[in-house]
């Protein structure tokens, strides 16, 4: 069951859909973002950091993806924010909660975690006129070697699309370095759903598929701000959509996990925006190697999901 949409105090500053819970059209265009917009940016990534570190501390056996939204949500108003997925085309939670088969856009509702589950929490805030999007795949009690490797080499894809990232090479290269570090350990890569340019507007060009796609031959360029968001299977990546029409989970049920960061293109390489300012930027490095070393990575807010070695 779910429970009765949050309320939102009439202090906090909405995005344009959360009244009228239509998203609207989006800028044909990409764009890069200026600089005001980018610290803004930096800032509304980081309370997205903290909002998902608050409801990762929550996860436990017998605790419900309600609560989870209940957090998510108090926490973004803590933030001085709006949950941007609340009503955004009508979503009708603040947060989007995945369990094991549910590759993303599951609504938080009275179902309890179990021992042995793998959970992605997708958060996005709205804060200072833009919107911070982040998600971790948490492991909930004691779970199988098989979905912990699931999650370490979905968070290692994400890295490897995010390194790709620097001005003059194209969208395409993304998804190229992300299918080929999933598929080498035998997984699959969920064509149906991909990330996207963000700032202003939570959802705009460019699209950035989690698979080489050759059409995809948009040119990053300096300022460019988007979401790196993998999602990758254990079992077949083909996705079938619920009847409440969010909702989407493999076809052969097989286990799948997602990591996202959002990003901004600049002379260096990428800079993570949903961090704090305390947490390293691994892709502003110059050596190849450190920006792929774990070690270098900011720390998974689960710290029970183990790294692939």
């Amino acid at each position: 069951m779910i429970s009765p949409r949050r309320a939102v105090p009439p202090h906090i500053a909405l995005p344009p859909y959360a009244i009228s819970g239509k998203s609207g059209t989006a800028p044909s265009g990409v764009a890069p973002s200026d600089s005001t917009t980018i610290e803004a940016m930096r800032l509304a990534g980081s309370a997205a950091r903290r909002v998902l570190s608050a409801v990762a501390a929550e996860i436990a056996p017998g605790v419900t993806s309600d609560h989870l939204d209940e957090v998510c949500h108090e926490t973004c108003i803590a933030e001085g924010g709006y949950p941007s997925p609340l009503n955004y085309n009508g979503f009708p939670k603040s947060l989007c909660t995945s369990a094991n088969e549910i590759i993303c856009h599951g609504i938080p509702d009275d179902r309890q975690l179990r021992d042995g589950d793998i959970v992605n929490c997708d958060v996005t805030i709205y804060v200072g006129g833009v919107h911070g999007d982040h998600s971790e795949t948490f492991l909930v009690g004691d779970v199988d070697e098989a979905s912990r490797r699931l999650v370490a080499v979905t968070r290692e894809s994400m890295y490897h699309g995010i390194a790709a990232v620097r001005p003059g090479a194209q969208v395409c290269d993304i998804g190229r370095a992300i299918q080929a570090r999933a598929e080498a350990e035998g997984y699959g890569v969920v064509r149906e759903f991909v990330g996207h340019g963000i700032g202003q507007i939570f959802h705009r060009l460019p699209n950035i598929p989690h698979y080489f796609d050759p059409a995809a031959r948009t040119e990053l360029v300096k300022g460019m701000t988007f979401t790196v968001e993998p999602m990758i299977t254990a079992g077949t990546p083909r996705a079938q959509l619920w009847p409440d029409g969010w909702t989407a989970m493999t076809t052969d049920r097989s286990r799948t996990a997602q990591f996202e960061h959002t990003v901004v293109v600049t002379d260096e390489g990428a800079e993570l925006l949903t961090v704090t300012p305390d947490e390293p930027q691994p892709f502003l490095l110059a050596d190849a190697a450190s920006r792929l070393s774990p070690d270098n990575w900011p720390q998974q807010l689960n710290t029970a999901a183990v790294q692939s070695s």
